[in-house]
């Protein structure tokens, strides 16, 4: 039988990676989407299509209402940074930093894991092409993961859940060319933060500056479609 595994799809480029990942480490994947009240919600069409294409046991997607608290440009009126580079990205904590969003996530992976029998659970965060997430770092990683042995009947058993990162130390380019040689279609991903009414890319906001600097570093074509 093969182990089972929860799996934070966002429908981006790293999630889509990670998933690609934990189905050629062998695990049968149960992936878990959030509508979130986030601006891109385009995201969660190409969450479907990545699932589908990489062959998911089940997919859901949960709805949450994080634009109640609002505090990020991903779930208010807040103008969304554009045309930023690297520097300039990682000097601060953006204000596309949703509060608390991947503890809250990772509180129902864990969850829906527990009820699965899943030991583990993939995500896509990385930490090399940082766009200034405190909840992307290997610390966090640990202490969740830590949490989850204390808070959880099946840790508590001896059971505990294993969190995986397998993209946290690589770059855009590698993570990338890692998904290539897993066969991931980025034509279906999406990572744009403010997409236009057609779903097409900004090409400006920190994670379409990213994305493309992470395609050209890498030498693969990049599938993205950009708004004229």
């Amino acid at each position: 039988m093969p182990e089972k595994a929860v799996v934070l799809l966002s429908g981006g480029l790293d999630s889509a990676t990670a998933l690609a990942v934990a189905k050629n480490d062998g695990c049968e994947c149960y992936c878990l989407s959030f509508r979130y009240g986030q601006r891109h919600e385009v995201e969660l069409d190409a969450a479907a299509k990545v699932a589908e294409s990489i062959d998911c046991r089940e997919s859901r997607v949960i709805d949450i209402d994080l634009a109640a608290f609002g505090g990020s440009a991903l779930t208010a009126d807040i103008a969304v940074p554009k045309g930023r580079d690297e520097k300039e990205m990682a000097a601060h904590i953006p204000v596309t930093y949703v509060p608390a969003r991947n503890t809250i996530f990772l509180s129902y992976a864990l969850g829906w894991a527990e009820v699965l029998d899943a030991r583990r659970i993939y995500l896509g965060v990385n930490a090399v092409d940082y766009s200034g997430y405190p909840d992307c770092r290997p610390e966090f990683i640990a202490a969740f993961e830590q949490l989850a042995a204390l808070a959880t009947k099946a840790g508590v058993e001896g059971r505990p859940v294993k969190l995986h990162t397998p993209l946290i130390a690589l770059s855009k380019a590698e993570i990338i060319r890692l998904g290539v040689s897993l066969g991931v279609d980025y034509a279906l991903t999406h990572s744009c933060y403010d997409p236009d009414k057609k779903g097409f890319a900004c090409g400006e906001c920190d994670s379409c500056v990213l994305r493309r600097k992470g395609f050209l570093a890498a030498g693969v074509p990049d599938p993205t479609r950009y708004a004229p």
